[in-house]
C-alpha cells in the first residue's frame, strides 16, 4: 500500500516532484534537477527509501535503474493537499481557499472567477460540474 505523501519528507517530496515532471529518471538525473545539488549516493539510497514506501518502482536500464512514480499526480496531490489545509490551517479548508484568494500572488482570470464560483454553487447542491 502506497504511503500518503504527507508521510514523506521534504527531500522525498522534492524527488517525487521531479519525477512526476519527468515522468521516470535515474537518479543521476533526479540529482541534476534539484536545486542543492546533493550527493548521487544520497538520492540513490532516498530513491530507495521511496520504493521501499510504494511511491515508485525501477526497471534496469543496462547498468542503471530508472524510476518512475506509482501513485498518479492527483492521488499525491490530494494527500499534500490535506496535509497543508491541515497543517496550516487547522483543517479549515475555507481557511485555505481565503487565504489563497486574498493572496497578492494569486491573480484570477474573470474566465477562473467564473468556474470557482460554478464549483462553489455545484457544491451548494450537493455536487460538483
Amino acid at each position: 500500500m502506497s504511503q500518503p505523501q504527507s508521510d514523506l519528507s521534504r527531500r522525498e517530496r522534492q524527488i517525487m516532484d521531479i519525477l512526476y515532471r519527468l515522468g521516470e529518471a535515474g537518479a543521476a538525473e533526479v540529482v541534476e534537477h534539484l536545486a542543492d545539488r546533493p550527493a548521487y549516493n544520497s538520492v540513490r539510497v532516498t530513491l530507495g527509501i521511496l520504493e521501499r514506501k510504494g511511491m515508485v518502482r525501477h526497471r534496469r536500464e543496462g547498468t542503471r535503474y530508472v524510476y518512475q512514480p506509482t501513485v498518479s499526480p492527483e492521488r499525491a496531490r490530494d494527500s499534500a493537499l490535506r496535509h497543508v489545509v491541515r497543517t496550516f490551517f487547522r483543517g479549515s479548508p475555507t481557511k485555505a481557499a481565503l487565504t489563497l484568494l486574498d493572496s497578492p500572488s494569486t491573480r484570477l482570470s474573470a474566465e477562473e472567477l467564473n468556474q470557482l464560483a460554478a464549483w462553489v454553487e455545484a457544491a451548494k447542491r450537493g455536487r460538483r460540474s
